[in-house]
């Protein structure tokens, strides 16, 4: 082989390392730094939540202060409310006689106990605490009083309540809640606006914290954005450097296939020249010695014919002279069939086939069809017919082998279908180079090579070779073999 089709070694990307020299540093940068960034993003995230947690329960528990004050406030007032009211109604009562006027009284001893237990529950820890109970004392000691007017009055004791009613007790004693509920209800206002600015000031430290982070995550993102478009910029010039250099690998594993496939089909023909050079040899050599000491013992033969022990012995090497021309035979015939050279590919079939099924002892149908074709399709197709009949008695285990050779969709086609055990092509392992063989051959030749098989349902065989521009349609209609073989299902490829 000369030395332009030694292999040449593929040139080396030397710009492309040069390229990724520089933008490792980027990948290796971005890949390190990307778990400080998310610790800054998730430090910044919780500090958002701390600062907007503090302001929000600094500001609930003002508020729930501020409530409860609210509600103190409200209660001093109702209690001044209530008394007031009853007084009102006592006054009204005594002047008129009539119970309707008793319902504020009535209300006020239902109300004032509640009021006082909750005004006491209140300020029960605090100083005001002594306030809040001469408050309730008192309240209490009016209620009392105003019942017992109302009573006197009803026994008829006129001089008794009036007397009651024209002394100061009653109205000191009214002055004394009125002045402690107005203190604390002062209290209460300033306590009030005391939260009312502490809940302000929660507010606005809040909206500080979250603003001042707000700014300051806007920052941390545009120093982000801008890395990341930097990052991306060096994948976009990275992936445009891989795809150009994955277009040079396919561009030159293309080049490669080209010239193995021209490689194996130079190399197949040069195996099947050696083998006809082989065989010629052998039919004409080989084929003289045999036949000249055949002519040889049978004249021996004749000129001792009176010795009947050398005889005996000339008739044995006549036979083993007929075996070894028959042995010669069928190494010619395998090595390059006469009859694809003499009488084409139909016959050679016919013959190869006949041949294999008096081996076998398989039923074989032929459906063979003569179309034009040139000599390297008919070896491809004979080899191919020769290493599947081969490989269904190896394998196969089949009964009945259909071959068919024809026309489909303007390419010729040939099959080989058995109904053997099957197989999966999947699991075929390394160190079967017949199959192997056999899609290179076809391959080479522009045709297509296809292995349909499942296990129990047999093997199918498919090739298709297109038809040469220089080989006119045949017009012969199929000739085909009376007997038919069950097709099995043709599995998934």
């Amino acid at each position: 082989m000369s030395s332009q089709n030694l292999p040449v070694p593929l040139p080396q990307p030397v710009e492309r390392r040069t390229v990724l020299r520089h933008l490792d540093p980027w990948l290796e940068g971005a890949s390190r730094n990307r778990g400080v960034a998310v610790v800054l993003a998730a430090l910044a995230a919780a500090a958002v939540m701390g600062v907007s947690e503090v302001a929000f329960w600094g500001a609930d528990q003002a508020l729930a202060q501020s409530q409860a004050r609210y509600v103190a406030r409200e209660d001093g007032l109702r209690l001044r409310e209530l008394l007031t009211n009853a007084e009102t109604a006592q006054r009204g009562f005594l002047l008129t006689g009539r119970e309707d006027y008793l319902a504020p009284v009535q209300l006020a001893e239902h109300e004032v106990p509640t009021v006082l237990q909750r005004l006491r529950g209140q300020y029960e820890s605090s100083e005001w605490a002594a306030l809040v109970a001469d408050a309730s004392r008192r309240a209490n000691e009016k209620l009392s009083e105003l019942q017992l007017v109302i009573k006197l009055y009803r026994d008829g004791n006129t001089p008794a309540w009036q007397g009651l009613v024209e002394s100061d007790i009653g109205r000191e004693k009214m002055q004394a809640v009125r002045e402690a509920v107005s203190q604390l209800d002062r209290h209460e206002q300033s306590q009030i606006a005391l939260e009312r600015e502490a809940v302000y000031r929660s507010l606005t430290y809040g909206r500080l914290g979250v603003h001042g982070l707000t700014l300051l995550s806007l920052f941390g993102l545009a120093v982000f954005l801008r890395r990341n478009e930097a990052l991306h910029n060096a994948r976009r010039e990275h992936a445009r450097e891989l795809a150009q250099e994955r277009d040079r690998l396919d561009r030159e594993v293309v080049r490669r296939t080209a010239e193995l496939t021209e490689l194996a089909r130079h190399l197949q023909t040069v195996r099947e020249d050696e083998r006809a050079h082989l065989a010629r040899e052998l039919h004409d050599e080989l084929g003289a010695l045999l036949t000249a000491a055949k002519l040889d013992v049978a004249r021996i033969r004749r000129m001792t014919k009176t010795a009947p022990d050398i005889d005996e012995r000339l008739k044995h090497m006549s036979a083993l002279l007929d075996q070894g021309i028959a042995l010669k035979r069928r190494i010619i015939e395998d090595l390059r069939p006469s009859a694809l050279s003499n009488l084409g590919l139909i016959p050679a079939l016919e013959i190869l086939t006949q041949e294999f099924a008096q081996r076998s002892g398989l039923q074989l149908q032929l459906e063979l069809t003569d179309w034009p074709m040139d000599d390297g399709d008919r070896l491809a197709l004979y080899r191919l017919v020769q290493e599947a009949l081969t490989n269904v008695l190896r394998h196969a285990k089949a009964k009945q082998v259909r071959v068919s050779l024809g026309e489909a969709d303007d390419w010729l086609q040939l099959s080989i279908r058995d109904d053997g055990q099957g197989f999966n092509p999947e699991a075929v392992g390394a160190g079967h180079h017949g199959l192997l063989g056999m899609r290179y051959r076809i391959e080479s030749l522009g045709g297509t090579l296809q292995l349909l098989s499942a296990p129990g349902r047999g093997t199918l065989v498919l090739a298709r070779l297109p038809r040469r521009p220089d080989m006119p349609k045949a017009e012969a209609p199929p000739e085909t073999v009376p007997g038919a073989l069950p097709p099995p299902a043709e599995p998934a490829a």
